[in-house]
């Protein structure tokens, strides 16, 4: 495992960002892990999460894309603060683009918050984690619409690695319905391996019982092997 994905899971851990115990997903899945970018607050906190999405980006996609879509709310300070690492780190200055719910009448007027998504714009999507691939299907089609856009792919902080309205992974099913690449910082496997019986700052994230909880989860939700 590259260092920067052992760095990022630590660094979730640091932010409460990747907790363990009882949650309800989106999808409404009982879950035993949850990972919630919300807790991402400081500025600090915001530009090493960018330079991580940066980094799993450019091993992804390279630098030949003009625009990093983030779908409101959350994609909006990630697509805001990967740009910025893009910028600082690579020397290509990409634009920043997302959505808002409710469609201003006045002033800067429309959906979109940011750069303009233009005819010939090659576009990423960027979102904090996808368990059932529910939000790419609002996301997609709010793209679409601005133009003759080419949508390359998507990339999350957290691959869940479990079933997505079918049998395959919802990342394996957002490549095979809509033709997009998929990509992660990390995936729950790796968190699972770097921090697995091994100590972190003193304590055992994820012990026996805790992985036990984690295995039966993905008896239930994981992609059949």
């Amino acid at each position: 495992m590259e260092q920067y994905k052992k760095e990022f899971i630590e660094f979730m851990i640091d932010c409460n960002v990747l907790k363990f115990g009882d949650f309800v997903t989106k999808s409404g899945r009982n879950t035993p892990f949850f990972v919630n970018t919300g807790f991402y607050r400081t500025g600090a906190q915001l530009k090493k999460l960018g330079e991580y999405y940066a980094t799993a980006i450019h091993n992804k996609f390279g630098l030949d894309f003009d625009v990093l879509f983030g779908p409101a709310y959350k994609g909006i300070p990630l697509s805001v603060a990967a740009t910025m690492a893009i910028s600082d780190m690579y020397e290509k200055d990409v634009r920043y683009c997302a959505n808002r719910k409710e469609v201003k009448d006045h002033g800067d007027k429309g959906i979109l918050l940011g750069s303009p998504i233009e005819d010939g714009d090659k576009v990423i999507i960027i979102e904090d984690v996808t368990t059932a691939g529910t939000s790419i299907k609002e996301t997609l089609p709010i793209v679409k619409a601005q133009g003759d856009v080419d949508v390359l792919g998507l990339v999350v902080s957290v691959d869940r690695m479990e079933r997505g309205q079918g049998e395959k992974s919802a990342l394996d099913e957002i490549h095979e319905t809509y033709g997009l690449e998929t990509t992660a910082i990390v995936t729950m496997a790796e968190v699972v391996e770097h921090l697995y019986n091994k100590p972190y700052k003193g304590k055992v994230i994820i012990d026996d019982t805790l992985k036990a909880a984690i295995d039966a989860y993905y008896e239930k939700y994981g992609v059949a092997k």
